[in-house]
């Protein structure tokens, strides 16, 4: 495989899969080939993981790979879940949209949360596989950390004391749901 077309417009997504993936392997982004999203119409991120892949497949003759990937908070009621980035862009930026969330779990007494993503990959051959990767952790009481991107700055893996926000680029990369996911992924595609 010489190149792959990592299917998000997401800056962050975009370098943590180049990182997960083979270095060997050229990344190409549908923003550099002019290519738009697609309308993200399904009801879980395996789902939409692999909408995305198709549609972005339809436009290059080399494997695609695609995310869909989430906050799902236990206290309201698994949300923002899929709709993770659209609650960002109703209220105009992830800081904003965290500090409505932090707003919403003032009184809660169950904080727990869980990461996911989902990765789909389609071949050349149209040959398409599909993962789902999951950390569970805890959301924190305020927005702490510049690291990372979109809702990592309150969010606290199990068995960690910082959030995705606050730590280290590689050791975030190295833990979180996109690398269970991409795990996943390898043990399927030995090329990735």
């Amino acid at each position: 495989m010489k190149k792959i077309l990592i299917g998000t417009h997401n800056i962050g997504k975009f370098r943590e899969i180049s990182f997960l993936l083979n270095k060997k392997i050229k990344k190409i982004s549908p923003n550099s080939l002019k290519i738009k999203s697609p309308k993200e119409t399904g009801n879980t991120f395996l789902a939409n993981a692999k909408l995305k892949a198709k549609y972005f497949s339809k436009y290059v003759n080399f494997p695609v790979i695609s995310d869909d990937s989430g906050l799902c908070i236990k206290a309201l009621n698994g949300n923002p879940g899929i709709y993770s980035a659209r609650l960002a862009k109703r209220h105009g930026s992830f800081f904003k949209a965290m500090k409505r969330i932090l707003e919403k779990m003032k009184n809660k007494k169950n904080r727990s949360a869980v990461f996911i993503c989902s990765l789909s990959y389609i071949s050349e051959k149209k040959k398409s596989y599909s993962v789902v990767g999951k950390i569970k952790g805890t959301i924190s009481k305020k927005i702490i950390g510049k690291r990372g991107f979109g809702y990592d700055p309150i969010f606290i893996p199990d068995k960690y004391l910082v959030t995705f926000g606050q730590m280290p680029k590689l050791k975030k990369i190295l833990i979180d749901h996109r690398y269970i996911a991409f795990q996943k992924l390898k043990k399927k595609i030995k090329i990735l």
